[in-house]
């Protein structure tokens, strides 16, 4: 039986092989998902000629080429955690895999699933493994693209991160987006999401006068539920300017929301995804809390634009963070655009109620440990992470101006 492997902060080293670019294609169906990435590898570590070992899980491997040649099957060895390939080409070299998914049969809700008849993605932290063989680890960052091909009555909306640079119909009744994300990342931010979805659109210009679109898109019947969240997006992307001198980078940024998002929130490049009771909102069933709510989790999200995506992780064990600086950006956000005592008031009650006990009981950790099994373990309640005092970060100048 194939056991999970526990993971130690002292094995870390460097990746022997980086990936420069990734261009991915999703061809989109009910019973099954076609992915093809083409992925440009160089040597981590100059005069490498170690395996080059790939993650994968619950993956049907249809074909894997190396500088355009299909590779034999004495080159490479796999098993239900790893593609290994044996003897890498020295240098600057071109690999092409092809695998078969089963979104639909996807109960992790990691990776690419299929719910309620959309598609979506949860990457992070190490769900991208069930898309394709790759270096599943936050310090392996490249540039991608990302090509969707579905059913244009079935998934009329295809989203990904970046900007959208080509879109057009195809035979069959399908069509196809092209996306691209000029920045690199880690793969963990990687985001798709296919279906019959509507959005609220609105813009914003930036400090450096760039004009951004932004949509929010959600199933039609909860679209008149988003005008809270367009406006507390549009308020982060304000505040993050004037406070941190962070202007966003790119000309289009989404938000989906849905239903059936596993993980509550998640800040993908660009394609930020939300569980449907952390956003909508209407005038006749929100309280004030409600409201606050999502003004926070908004901006906590947008925030993590520049920490945790644009600034990432070495390793996991890092994630404290990402997600404790980024926390304390949306507390100050919530705390500027409300009362700051009674938003400190709220932080610390709920730190009280659910973060002090756990921290009192067998799921107890530091904030980074010296080893795990499973990486889902190392989130809590308040991301594991709200541990660092607030006047003492404003005291270390971690506000534009102090």
């Amino acid at each position: 039986m194939d056991h999970p492997k526990e993971i130690f902060l002292k094995d870390y080293k460097k990746p022997d092989y980086l990936f420069d670019t990734v261009d991915l294609e999703f061809q989109l169906g009910d019973e099954k998902t076609m992915v093809t990435s083409k992925i440009a590898v160089s040597p981590g570590n100059e005069g490498t000629s170690s395996p080059l070992a790939l993650h994968g899980c619950d993956l049907k491997l249809l074909s894997i080429k190396i500088n355009g040649t299909e590779l034999k099957s004495d080159k490479y060895t796999v098993d239900p955690r790893h593609l290994t390939i044996l003897t890498p080409p020295a240098g600057v070299f071109n690999m092409e895999i092809v695998t078969e998914i089963y979104p639909q049969l996807n109960t992790s809700l990691e990776g690419l699933y299929r719910s309620t008849g959309n598609f979506c993605t949860q990457c992070e932290a190490e769900g991208f493994r069930k898309i394709t063989y790759f270096q599943d680890r936050p310090d392996v960052m490249a540039k991608y693209t990302c090509r969707i091909e579905g059913d244009k009555t079935l998934y009329p909306v295809l989203l990904s991160n970046g900007n959208l640079i080509e879109q057009g119909d195809l035979e069959g009744g399908k069509h196809y987006a092209l996306w691209e994300d000029p920045f690199k990342k880690p793969c963990y931010l990687f985001a798709l999401v296919a279906g019959q979805l509507e959005c609220r659109e609105d813009s914003f210009v930036t400090c450096s006068g760039r004009k951004v679109t932004l949509r929010i898109w959600t199933p039609a019947q909860d679209l008149p539920k988003t005008s809270h969240a367009m406006y507390s997006l549009k308020e982060a992307m304000k505040w993050d300017e004037e406070v941190f001198g962070l202007e966003y980078d790119l000309d289009l940024f989404n938000i989906v929301v849905v239903p059936d998002f596993n993980m509550g929130a998640m800040e993908n490049k660009s394609l930020n995804v939300f569980q449907s009771r952390l956003v909508l909102a209407s005038p006749e069933a929100a309280t004030d809390g409600d409201y606050a709510a999502i003004l926070g989790v908004i901006g906590h999200e947008y925030f993590h634009n520049w920490t945790g995506n644009r600034v990432t992780c070495r390793d996991w064990f890092q994630l404290t963070l990402k997600e404790g600086l980024t926390v304390f950006r949306d507390q100050e956000f919530s705390s500027d655009l409300g009362c700051r005592t009674v938003k400190r008031i709220a932080d610390v009650s709920k730190l009280r109620s659910y973060q002090f006990p756990q921290d009192a009981g067998p799921m107890a950790h530091p904030i980074r440990p010296l080893s795990y099994i499973k990486m889902d373990n190392f989130y809590t309640d308040e991301h594991s992470l709200v541990t660092l005092n607030v006047d003492d970060m404003v005291s270390h100048g971690l506000r534009k101006g102090c």
